[in-house]
């Protein structure tokens, strides 16, 4: 199956499990209610700097019905392996249990022209050779760090990438998102809690100057709480 995307080159879909094509017709659907309830792309869990296990992270998806999520721990994805076999082991073969979406992640620190940003990866081939050096639970250094070479590693690896929360740098969105678009970034982390309110909803302000960039620039627009506490319905 093939599908053209936002960004006019084809996506094939050879792994149902990392399913990029619904993916990415996932987020052509992602409004201002999507997260935290029905999606939630930015996760995080104690095999990077959360709080919660990964298999913790499963289970209160599915109290709540999470339709999809990817866990986006730093430089490891060790995260998501967990969450995937305790899936697999503790509701394969329960046909009563709606079970969620789960795609790989990754929130990897890089460098867009003397600017430290995070970059998200989504759908990758976690065997990739080209990703290992990403593995390590360290960031990144030297080229491997550059944006340019983040964003490009990821795509060989058959995933979508996106800058995450383009609103919390020292540089403005305005700048940065159409730096990121010109090295093919795919989309941008638009509904996003800046304040950590209670409950989780993405900033009104922010997320409108975002949402207008991403529409200009033809990018696909994700949401996440980016939990880093015990509850994945807020940030910390």
């Amino acid at each position: 199956m093939l599908l053209k995307t936002k960004k006019n080159f084809f996506l094939c879909d050879k792994n149902k499990e990392q399913d990029t094509v619904k993916l990415a017709s996932v987020w052509e659907n992602i409004d201002f209610f999507s997260c935290p309830s029905d999606y939630n792309f930015h996760l995080h869990t104690n095999c990077s700097d959360g709080q919660l296990t990964p298999e913790s992270i499963v289970e209160q998806g599915l109290s709540i019905g999470l339709k999809g999520f990817a866990i986006t721990d730093h430089h490891s994805v060790k995260g998501y392996y967990r969450a995937k076999n305790w899936l697999k082991e503790k509701y394969n073969l329960n046909s009563n249990v709606i079970l969620p979406h789960l795609w790989t992640g990754i929130e990897i620190t890089s460098e867009l022209n003397g600017t430290n940003v995070h970059i998200l990866g989504y759908g990758f081939n976690p065997e990739a050779d080209i990703l290992h050096k990403y593995f390590t639970g360290e960031q990144p250094n030297g080229k491997d760090a550059l944006a340019k070479n983040v964003i490009r590693n990821l795509h060989e690896a058959g995933g979508l990438v996106v800058l995450a929360h383009p609103a919390r740098y020292r540089r403005s969105a305005l700048e940065l998102i159409p730096e990121a678009m010109e090295l093919g970034i795919d989309g941008v982390e638009t509904y996003y809690a800046y304040s950590n309110p209670h409950p989780w909803q993405p900033s009104e302000n922010q997320t409108m100057m975002v949402k207008k960039i991403a529409e200009k620039y033809n990018l696909y627009t994700t949401c996440g709480t980016d939990t880093h506490g015990n509850n994945i319905l807020v940030r910390l």
